[in-house]
């Protein structure tokens, strides 16, 4: 008997590596063996396989069968190894053909009755396999919608394995059977919240804006009401549709995420809104075994919007900074480090103490000093200090509704035009660089060569940094916003207006 040969899709994170799968059949005692650093789910893969080959008219052979996942260092895991390993198996056993299967990559999870199940990460899977030089890949029929969304991948979908074995020429006679199918495939973008919703916060309102010309991190600090939630809610409309390489970098990740795909990549960016009672595993991804993406990795080229950001947890909070610098999320395990992109927009609101009422005309606060402290205290300055853009609203008075409503305010599409002409603005003066936006240019980059201001224009934050109102990250973040706002008014490089007006955004008073 020859050795049967095949390939699959190891996924660590959304990183994929093409995996050997290589069968042989000795004539030992029965016994199905599988080596290469399997974890629990794929080694008990010999009882899905034994019995889905069984039903589907394809019997294994009754001797010992040792199959081997290589490379034997890199951690596999998942079910979606069953139709690689079944027909390595029945390739050994010269039931198909091992030339063949060995142009394949193939990708499913089997059912007892040989069928092939839905498997998540499909995509992910794919877009690696296509990455690697394999293009031609067999997949379960639910899932050959998101396999089509890589352009150069030749996708071959099969409802079970008499249908695949058959594909590689088993001398079988085909069974009509029910394909398993995944849930909804066609799934409609989230209705866009219009921006002209918002009443009496125009300097909230004009805030934002800026927030999504450069890409900056935004908290809001104010009592209930004030509009803090309606605004973060809005962002993701006045945001650009995303890139080729962002669309698959989001529709990836909700395909491992076993959330539906739709039959075209994701165009807009997501918006994530996780409780405060979510753990870091919840938000950033997590895993014992088999990493999941978090809300931080969802909302990647999006907005990550975390409500009432004192109640969460210090330790969810102090998380997130290092993918705020690095724009990626890194998990690390005992046996490997998964990565997700962890490029997205945070915004943060807060009250300004427990009850919500310090500071407010209207409302006498209850809440001692301490209380207050330690309300505010939890979000950590490491943290405070990565965020671009401090607002301090206010809730808005019955005068400013009246006066609000009798003159026109901006809506999500005109806004989402000026943001847009803002980053092209951006995007030609970062050609070459890697970096698409403003909020992406590290500070050194900005404070040399032909970028370099001159000190009558950065005076305002030189000052700032003297006395020790910023620091030198806050210095390069005013840095980054000024950049966005003169990209907003359409002037080359900002000026001295331009650098009062970041440092006010900076300190939020």
């Amino acid at each position: 008997m020859t050795v049967g040969r095949t390939w699959a899709v190891a996924l660590l994170g959304l990183d994929g590596s093409l995996i050997e799968v290589e069968a042989d059949i000795s004539s030992q005692l029965p016994k199905f063996v599988i080596i290469g650093l399997a974890d629990r789910s794929l080694g008990e893969a010999e009882g899905r396989v034994r019995q889905a080959a069984t039903n589907a008219g394809c019997r294994l052979s009754g001797q010992r069968i040792t199959v081997n996942l290589s490379p034997a260092s890199l951690p596999k895991n998942g079910s979606g190894f069953d139709l690689a390993i079944a027909l390595s198996c029945l390739a050994a056993d010269n039931v198909v053909s091992n030339d063949s299967i060995d142009r394949v990559v193939h990708i499913g999870e089997l059912g007892l009755d040989g069928r092939l199940r839905p498997t998540p990460g499909v995509l992910p899977a794919v877009l690696a396999a296509v990455r690697a030089g394999r293009t031609t890949v067999m997949v379960p029929v639910g899932n050959a919608h998101e396999a089509r969304l890589i352009p150069d991948a030749t996708v071959i979908p099969v409802t079970s394995l008499r249908e695949a074995a058959i594909w590689h020429g088993a001398q079988l006679s085909p069974h009509s059977v029910t394909p398993i199918l995944a849930g909804q495939t066609n799934i409609e973008e989230p209705e866009e919240l219009d921006l002209a919703d918002i009443v009496g916060q125009d300097d909230a309102v004009q805030a934002m804006l800026v927030a999504a010309a450069g890409g900056h991190h935004v908290m809001m600090l104010g009592p209930p009401g004030a509009g803090k939630t309606m605004l973060a809610a809005r962002l993701p409309g006045l945001l650009p549709d995303l890139s080729i390489p962002e669309s698959l970098d989001v529709t990836s990740i909700r395909s491992l995420s076993g959330q539906p795909i739709g039959s075209k990549l994701v165009s807009r960016p997501p918006f994530e809104n996780p409780h405060h009672t979510a753990s870091t595993a919840a938000i950033l991804g997590g895993g014992s075994k088999l990493i999941r993406p978090g809300a931080a990795a969802r909302a990647a080229h999006g907005v990550l919007f975390l409500d009432e950001a004192p109640e969460f947890q210090t330790s969810v909070l102090d998380a997130l900074r290092q993918p705020l610098e690095s724009g990626k999320i890194s998990i690390h395990r005992a046996h490997a480090v998964a990565h997700f992109p962890g490029r997205f927009q945070l915004v943060l609101a807060a009250n300004p103490c427990p009850c919500g009422q310090y500071g407010s005309r209207e409302n006498t606060c209850v809440c001692p000093p301490s209380a207050i402290r330690r309300y505010l205290g939890r979000l950590s300055g490491p943290l405070m200090d990565r965020i671009d853009i401090h607002l301090r609203m206010r809730r808005v008075s019955r005068t400013e509704m009246v006066l609000s409503g009798e003159k026109p305010r901006i809506g999500s599409v005109e806004a989402r035009e000026i943001v847009g002409v803002a980053r092209q603005r951006s995007a030609r003066r970062l050609q070459g660089t890697g970096w698409s936006t403003n909020a992406q240019v590290p500070g050194p980059w900005l404070r040399a060569g032909a970028r370099m201001l001159d000190r009558q224009v950065t005076e305002p934050i030189d000052r700032a940094l003297e006395n020790g109102s910023i620091t030198m990250r806050g210095y390069d973040r005013v840095l980054r916003v000024a950049w966005t706002l003169a990209d907003m008014e359409g002037v080359e490089r900002p000026t001295k207006f331009h650098i009062g007006r970041a440092l006010f955004l900076r300190k939020g008073v």
